[in-house]
């Protein structure tokens, strides 16, 4: 078998990013600002009831709106997006694909049912490979690809520099997704709820 090395060109390479924070830190907001200034043409995986069309007035994108989340559905419709020509991709988001309806966590639990043994250990063998195909989905697609992904959230209490009182901050502490998943993006931000800060 021949291999041939060409030329690397910036004409090739397509952003990947993924946009972290806990409930209303700006996830979807920040999602389609980056991706008018990317692209004329934008697509969103909508996983949240239609709720991005709110921004609708504000960006021009096209939805798809996913009803269960299995790793498959995702992959079929980043495909279906890039048959279609977008430039940009947003999937809004990623985390329903590891514990929506159907999502990876939801086709464990089912096959462990199923088998004898009950053992989760093994039914993560029939859903590794369908979550790694959908994450290789969003590798190979020939746009620029933009996720969002909800933090687990926890609480912290800080003192108030204007009023001295203890008051509870909400922090996100990492993405509701595989580990390590983070490592397959160029580009991971966590957007901060009280200044939506987007921290590198």
């Amino acid at each position: 078998m021949s291999m041939t090395f060409s030329k690397a060109t910036k004409k090739r390479a397509r952003l990947r990013m993924g946009l972290v924070a806990p409930s209303g830190g700006g996830k979807t907001f920040t999602a389609l600002s980056i991706a008018q200034h990317l692209g004329s043409r934008v697509a969103l995986i909508d996983t949240e009831r239609g709720s991005a069309s709110k921004y609708a007035d504000k960006f021009s994108f096209d939805t798809l709106d996913l009803e269960t989340f299995e790793p498959q559905k995702y992959i079929d419709a980043i495909d279906a997006a890039a048959k279609a020509g977008f430039e940009v991709l947003v999937i809004d988001s990623l985390s329903h694909a590891w514990m929506g309806k159907g999502g990876a966590l939801e086709q464990v639990d089912n096959a462990a049912k199923r088998s004898q043994s009950r053992s989760t250990f093994s039914a993560w063998r029939e859903v590794t490979p369908q979550h790694n195909a959908m994450v290789d989905a969003i590798l190979r697609a020939p746009m620029h690809v933009i996720v969002t992904m909800r933090a687990k959230t926890e609480y912290l209490l800080e003192k108030d520099e204007r009023t001295g009182k203890t008051v509870p901050r909400k922090v996100g502490i990492q993405p509701v997704q595989r580990d390590g998943l983070e490592y397959e993006f160029d580009v991971v931000a966590d957007l901060t709820v009280e200044d939506n800060d987007l921290i590198i």
